[in-house]
């Protein structure tokens, strides 16, 4: 099997279908294993945490504010099982607890308490003046609605407390405590949310790091000098900076684009992006030339989806396209072994 960065542009122009077929076959999927990252939560610690807020709750049957909130400094994985009660973000969470009490929650605070909390589960909390104000608020706050349960809307609406077990307040998380989840409402909500949906998203950028880092150490052991910019970085000549720039951003000779997606759609997207950069890169230049070569490594099944979008990278890469299985000879062949001194 010939791979299309060992051929060249007109041997990929005139068939460009057997190197389409060529990138798909080593593409890999990682969909079903995930990092767990820091800050993960194994079952047993969260189970730690239920029970604790389930004996303040005197079996979920008396929310109150005051014994919940004490439960919370004392064992601070419970508030993360509240939060998952309620099936909001801290995000969100902050945002209903400011309606409801008048105190000023802010996203950024909900956000670093749930890390905190999600990096040390069991180390008691120690707030104080505004951030204790700010917690007893998010902890009132989720009391309330949990007795409260979902209220009535409109027929084409859909409310988030509309669940099995906080649907009818307070006693239907005493019901789903009782004789357990119902094995068809549990499959009908993880339908809604998506299982795992909040750790996949909070990992997914270690996932996308697998690829960058496999790059910076091919890098490093040729000895090449690069620069990786950083997200959001804004660099002369580039309305988004590629993730790296060989042999540094003020005079790019080659530049990578390291692309991980488990989604067609995104894969679309991230094609673009890269058709965008060879544009760049054949702008103010004679026909046939370039001012710098770009490359593309990419990993997940989105790219191995649609086909007419591979070619449209294998055309402006002209070739230059790699996988995690092919990465080690990405500098043999690329102009990157210009620039080689390992």
């Amino acid at each position: 099997m010939k791979f299309p960065f060992e051929a060249s542009l007109q041997e990929i122009q005139e068939n460009p279908d057997p190197f389409v077929s060529a990138v798909f076959s080593c593409l890999e999927s990682e969909f079903l294993l995930m990092p767990k990252g820091s800050g993960f939560i194994e079952y047993p610690v969260f189970e730690c945490g239920y029970e604790a807020l389930k004996k303040a709750t005197s079996g979920f049957r008396e929310f109150a504010g005051e014994p919940v909130y004490s439960t919370v400094i004392s064992v601070p994985i419970s508030l993360i099982v509240l939060r998952s009660m309620l099936g909001f973000t801290p995000s969100e969470w902050a945002y209903i607890a400011t309606q409801r009490t008048g105190v000023e929650v802010t996203q950024g605070h909900a956000r670093t308490l749930d890390r905190k909390i999600r990096m040390m589960p069991s180390a008691p909390l120690k707030v104080q003046g505004e951030a204790a104000a700010r917690l007893k608020a998010l902890v009132d706050s989720a009391c309330q609605m949990l007795v409260e349960g979902a209220p009535d809307v409109e027929p084409d609406k859909l409310h988030r407390l509309d669940k099995a077990d906080t649907r009818n307040g307070i006693q239907a998380v005493q019901n789903m405590a009782a004789m357990g989840v119902p094995y068809a409402m549990l499959l009908y909500e993880r339908l809604l949310g998506r299982p795992f949906s909040s750790h996949r998203d909070s990992v997914s950028e270690l996932v996308g790091d697998r690829l960058e880092s496999a790059i910076e150490d091919l890098l490093a052991r040729a000895g090449i000098s690069y620069r990786k910019t950083k997200r959001a970085k804004r660099i002369e000549g580039f309305d988004q900076a590629p993730d790296f720039m060989i042999p540094s951003e003020f005079h790019p000779q080659v530049v990578i684009e390291a692309k991980f997606t488990e989604d067609d759609g995104t894969a679309r997207d991230k094609v673009t992006r890269i058709q965008h950069l060879a544009e760049l890169s054949s702008m103010g230049v004679p026909s046939g030339q370039a001012r710098f070569e770009v490359i593309a490594c990419i990993g997940g099944r989105g790219f191995g989806v649609r086909r007419e979008d591979r070619k449209k990278m294998l055309l402006a890469t002209g070739g230059k396209v790699f996988t995690l299985k092919v990465l080690d000879r990405l500098v043999e062949h690329s102009r990157l072994k210009d620039f080689r001194t390992g």
